[in-house]
């Protein structure tokens, strides 16, 4: 049933499911995860899922997920604070060369992206000489990092400073755009890397230990929790905000060395920094307070939406992004989509679609075409535009934004 903009999914034995999915593809799968995800004892109030919603561990991507005294390490995920970051440049579309293929190459030569497989050779992904800029912000972030290897070592053997600043591989993209007015946009989407992973997996696996040491039965595994109290739980908020913390900086480095490279390009025009710059968590754990209580709220791909509070919604490769201000709709708990929303996995759309269909659907946007990407190709996600109309309550459009230039890992 509809009411309002979004429909209700009511579930035998637990809270009911409110889903912004109006016009939308919303698949069996993702139900039956939702379904199990409200059975839980400890979820106040409802679900609420955004239209960019598809199957994701355990818990749904695209999902907010409201708890009291407990979390669900697998529903925050293994790329903890995983965000966007955008700033506005004074370039203006009329400045820019007619090929972007050198300025792609640049953004490339600066940020580490992608990754070596099976590490045979030095991580392309990870710096090989770490940067002074680097070490400037590991400074901020190395005495918390300390305080959780002394308690948990395993975390220690992990990629942390040598990725401070890269991107990463798979759906982490670093973007030029231009808006609605033809200013060029600089856009990057990645997360806390390869610390971020680890410390996702090794909390994941303490949670299931812990379920099995209480003997609790959980219609999938991948939902064991963690409670305020019990033995792992103050050390998991610790972790998870510090990699919520490298994840922020890491996003801001990275920008800051893109600016730099830019700037030093042969390519383009001088500029400045004209807009305030945007930076989103979307995959992220937070304490706030909902319908007259303070309660644990885990954003698993949503993006926080308060009034007034600015975020970003990303398309695919070769579709458009958004700037987006929220409106602070209760109902969802201050949230929106943090993109579109896969409708295929990888594999489906690299068995569905070539090189020729990639390069068709990335027409004008200077990117790699090549059989790496074509699990990226834009048919393999939602339309951006039903996802805005769904969500049309949530947030408003401040900015629209049209990909020109798309780094891939």
């Amino acid at each position: 049933m509809s009411n309002k903009g979004y429909e209700i999914i009511e579930t035998k034995k637990g809270v009911p499911i409110k889903a912004w999915t109006i016009g939308v593809p919303f698949d069996d799968n993702s139900k039956k995860q939702l379904r199990n995800t409200a059975t839980l004892p400890f979820i106040y109030k409802w679900l609420a899922v955004m239209p960019d919603v598809h199957v994701g561990l355990g818990s749904t991507i695209g999902s907010i997920i409201p708890t009291i005294d407990a979390i669900i390490p697998a529903s925050v995920g293994v790329d903890i604070g995983c965000g966007m970051m955008a700033m506005k440049t004074s370039i203006t579309s009329d400045k820019l060369p007619d090929n972007l293929h050198a300025v792609r190459k640049e953004i490339e030569k600066a940020v580490p992206h992608g990754i070596t497989l099976g590490r045979i050779n030095r991580d392309k992904g990870s710096w090989y000489n770490i940067p002074e800029k680097s070490f400037r912000y590991w400074d901020i972030l190395k005495d918390g990092f300390q305080k959780i290897v002394h308690k948990h070592p395993k975390i220690e053997k992990s990629n942390n400073l040598n990725q401070l600043g890269t991107l990463g591989t798979g759906n982490h993209f670093i973007e030029l755009c231009i808006d609605e007015e033809e200013f060029l946009w600089i856009m990057l989407h990645s997360g806390s890397r390869g610390v971020g992973n680890l410390i996702g997996r090794y909390f994941i696996e303490l949670a299931k230990k812990d379920m099995e040491r209480h003997h609790i039965q959980l219609p999938d595994k991948d939902l064991s929790y963690l409670k305020e109290g019990s033995q792992y739980f103050d050390d998991y908020i610790d972790a998870l905000h510090w990699a919520q913390s490298f994840a922020w900086y890491n996003r801001q480095l990275m920008m800051e060395n893109i600016v730099d490279t830019l700037k030093k390009s042969t390519d383009l025009p001088e500029f400045q920094l004209i807009d305030q710059a945007v930076n989103c968590h979307h995959n992220y754990v937070a304490k706030e307070y909902h319908f007259g209580k303070q309660v644990w709220i885990t954003r698993k791909g949503a993006i926080k939406a308060d009034k007034g509070y600015l975020g970003i919604i990303p398309g695919s490769m070769g579709a458009k992004s958004f700037i987006v201000r929220g409106k602070g709709n209760p109902e969802s708990f201050n949230s929106c989509s943090h993109g579109a929303g896969r409708v295929m996995s990888r594999n489906e759309a690299k068995k569905r679609y070539s090189i020729e269909d990639q390069i068709r659907s990335t027409n004008g946007v200077e990117c790699r075409k090549d059989k790496n990407v074509i699990d990226e190709i834009p048919m393999a996600y939602k339309s951006i535009d039903n996802v805005m109309k769904a969500q049309s309550d949530l947030v408003e459009v401040v900015h629209t934004l049209k990909q020109i230039v798309c780094v891939k890992g």
